[in-house]
């Protein structure tokens, strides 16, 4: 299917895929700015920074260890039928939230219903989207990360902007019912892999028969068979590793920073500025991040982008003025934005055209882990220790194990297992 003659389908599914994150990345990322209203004593809610950041962690902890299967199931039957019902779940998922009025509605909610539909729109279109490429997934995944990060500054204006007139119920309703109604429209158009609609991948110069993906018990095998050669690589732990220990690192900093930098005398509205700008420098980041990855290599840039996340902490860790914060944002949201981009790009580079949904949601499990128990321990610990220097010293050890398991990383231009079909059942391998 091409657009007037020119325009490959692929990239209507990038377009779907990109306005999927925007609706609903924006509102795991940019709640973090609602922080410091559930903490005020003075409002309707008055709750710990502890109590706060389990919602949070809930959210991502369901992630980490419901990836795998999201992924699994998305390789097994098709992509669409869940992007379904994770929309549903978003609708109900954002209109209770913004009727919450305690703890646990707020964990049921937030962090359980709008967990689930979130894993299901980070997994499968992520995955998705490697069927339909053989060439230029690097620019296809820049334009779904970096229009992730416009919907997280999106947001992050409404609440700044509407917060005091619309209160939590509408900054809830508003992008629940909007967004969703979207997420249901795009659905339809979002197809499985190019064969479901007679079309190769985009780059795929081969001329045999145009045939669909197996979703058969012969799928389900060859997806098993590659995982568990796979999980025999040093390589699959360690991107599970940088994937947990780059989230532990600047999770902590996503949820906490507006907190911290109120907690240090800065107005709540130049605090959410310093939020606003690492999210703006993301959505540039994020979009230049794949091209890079895939012209360089995945090592050379999450080397780089963990550094990034590192020393920048310094800076407020030892300096408390506004330019220090400002600074602060730029190059924390340049390092945090090469993680999570360069993932579908490493998957590639390391092992090939393979089951990625598998491949991509054992990663996610190191991801959602990551995100999940940061921001707990964090808010924990300031709470027990009455200081934020705890969750930023955190922040800083775990950065600094990222940027030691990404230099260790071997050369992505080494194919890891290239033999990996030779253990499947004779009656699947492919022809030599």
């Amino acid at each position: 299917m091409l657009l007037k003659g020119r325009i490959h389908y692929a990239w209507i599914i990038v377009a779907i895929a990109a306005t999927m994150g925007f609706i609903t990345s924006s509102v795991r990322f940019a709640a973090a700015a609602l922080v410091p209203h559930l903490r005020d004593s003075a409002g309707a809610f008055g709750w710990s920074y502890g109590a706060i950041t389990i919602g949070f962690s809930l959210q991502w902890i369901i992630f980490g260890l419901a990836g795998p299967y999201v992924g699994w199931l998305g390789d097994r039957y098709g992509v669409r039928w869940f992007l379904l019902a994770g929309s549903v779940l978003f609708i109900i998922g954002m209109l209770l939230t913004g009727r919450m009025d305690s703890l646990w509605q707020f964990y049921l909610y937030f962090g359980v219903i709008l967990g689930i539909s979130s894993t299901i729109f980070t997994v499968l279109p992520v995955a998705g989207i490697t069927l339909w490429f053989r060439r230029h997934l690097g620019p296809a995944m820049g334009v779904v990360w970096s229009f992730q990060a416009v919907g997280v500054v999106a947001y992050l204006f409404l609440i700044g902007a509407a917060f005091a007139q619309l209160g939590i119920q509408w900054i809830f309703w508003l992008p629940g019912i909007a967004g969703g109604v979207l997420l249901l429209a795009l659905v339809k158009f979002f197809y499985n892999s190019p064969a479901d609609v007679g079309l190769r991948p985009l780059g795929d110069i081969g001329d045999g028969p145009i045939q669909r993906p197996r979703r058969d018990e012969a799928a389900k095998l060859r997806a098993k068979v590659f995982i568990q050669q796979a999980r025999r690589t040093a390589t699959f732990w360690n991107l599970i590793g940088i994937h947990y220990w780059g989230c532990m690192g600047h999770q902590i900093i996503n949820v906490l920073i507006v907190a911290i930098a109120v907690d240090r005398g800065l107005s709540a509205a130049a605090a959410a500025g310093v939020l606003i700008t690492q999210q703006l420098v993301g959505v540039v980041a994020r979009a230049a991040v794949p091209v890079v990855a895939e012209s360089l290599g995945c090592r050379i840039v999450w080397v780089v982008g963990m550094a990034l996340q590192v020393f920048p902490l310094l800076l407020i860790i030892f300096f408390n003025d506004l330019w220090a914060y400002y600074l602060f944002g730029i190059l924390f949201g340049i390092g945090q934005s090469t993680e999570v981009p360069t993932f579908p790009i490493a998957n590639r580079q390391y092992y090939g055209n393979v089951p990625q949904g598998s491949l991509y949601g054992w990663q996610s499990l190191g991801s959602g882990l990551g995100m999940g128990l940061a921001p707990f321990v964090g808010g924990l610990l300031w709470d027990v220790t009455g200081t934020y220097l705890a969750p930023l010293l955190m922040s800083l050890g775990f950065s600094t194990l990222a940027l030691i398991q990404s230099w260790l990383l071997p050369s992505p231009r080494i194919r890891q297992i290239p033999d990996w079909e030779s253990h499947l059942p004779a009656n699947l391998r492919p022809a030599s």
